[in-house]
């Protein structure tokens, strides 16, 4: 029997649960079941961008009665999720289903040199597996609690993805330009990081903006990890006491850390256009895109 599956509205709720109460196990199942989120055994807080709601205008909003430009990425073309373990189920049948089910061609992993060499991507036959090092990436895996102190954490959100913009360019640069190389069939990616929530999260919100999606729902795709990462929870939450170096959740800042806030996207997006002009900047100034390769894919995104 099939799983029930939650509304857009009931995802959002869902994704403003506090980091430190699970998520009841029927609801979470049920939004798991829900798009844009895809069963791969192996990882989690895997999705399809494609499939993300988008909010809508109606007909009779826009502006002398024309029709809006397409918005949102096609589906079945650009994935994300969280890393990949082979000890937790990430087994053949996963592989067939990345490979064939999804025809995903290439992976990008958007891991440091640390994390990367000591779990490196699975071999798919088929699939491409594409990593660039990078020595900014190769920061100890600490976190300055005291940038988190502050309201809800937005100084230290935007320290840290500032930080991925800069850190991990190589990479989302190498990824933007793959979307390129065959613009009449493009071909399905998939993009990670450990976690899928940070530098994943990052990567997506530019990749969603570059396509046209509202501010408003990138922001919701990012809310979504608090579901997508359920599965991890324990795990992650002592994986970042580690990083933070902290014995206690009730450290001060580590609640801001670890918690997904609106405030905290928002005062990132900020950021982005204070110092490059918004996404488009970031990707012609910083990764080197003229304006004709920007709006190519934003095409292609798009499936124009």
């Amino acid at each position: 029997m099939a799983l029930p599956t939650l509304s857009k509205a009931d995802l959002i709720a869902l994704s403003e649960t506090d980091v430190t109460q699970p998520i009841p196990k029927e609801s979470i199942f049920a939004a798991l079941a829900t798009p844009p989120f895809l069963y791969i055994p192996g990882t989690f807080n895997t999705r399809d961008l494609g499939l993300l709601p988008l909010t809508t205008t109606p007909p009779s909003n826009n502006p002398n009665g024309q029709s809006r430009r397409k918005v949102g990425i096609r589906p079945g073309l650009i994935y994300r999720s969280g890393g990949f373990f082979p000890n937790g189920g990430f087994n053949d049948a996963a592989k067939t289903q990345l490979a064939t089910q999804l025809g995903i061609k290439k992976i990008f992993d958007i891991r440091s040199v640390r994390e990367h060499s000591h779990a490196p991507d699975p071999e798919i036959p088929g699939v491409k597996n594409i990593w660039i090092g990078a020595e900014a990436t190769e920061k100890e895996a600490t976190v300055n609690l005291a940038d988190f102190l502050e309201g809800k954490g937005e100084q230290g959100y935007v320290k840290m993805y500032m930080d991925v913009l800069a850190g991990y360019k190589d990479v989302i640069g190498a990824l933007l330009r793959s979307i390129l190389e065959t613009p009449e069939e493009p071909q399905p990616i998939l993009f990670h990081c450990t976690a899928g929530r940070d530098r994943t999260g990052v990567v997506a919100g530019l990749l969603l903006s570059l396509a046209g999606v509202s501010e408003e729902d990138v922001e919701m795709d990012w809310m979504l990890s608090r579901i997508g990462t359920e599965m991890a929870r324990e795990q992650l939450l002592g994986f970042a006491m580690k990083g933070a170096g902290v014995n206690s959740m009730e450290s001060a800042g580590f609640g801001n850390l670890v918690s997904l806030r609106r405030e905290c996207w928002a005062a990132f997006v900020r950021e982005v256009k204070r110092v490059y002009g918004g996404w488009e900047g970031y990707v012609r100034g910083e990764l080197g895109l003229g304006v004709g390769e920007v709006e190519r894919i934003g095409k292609v995104l798009r499936g124009e």
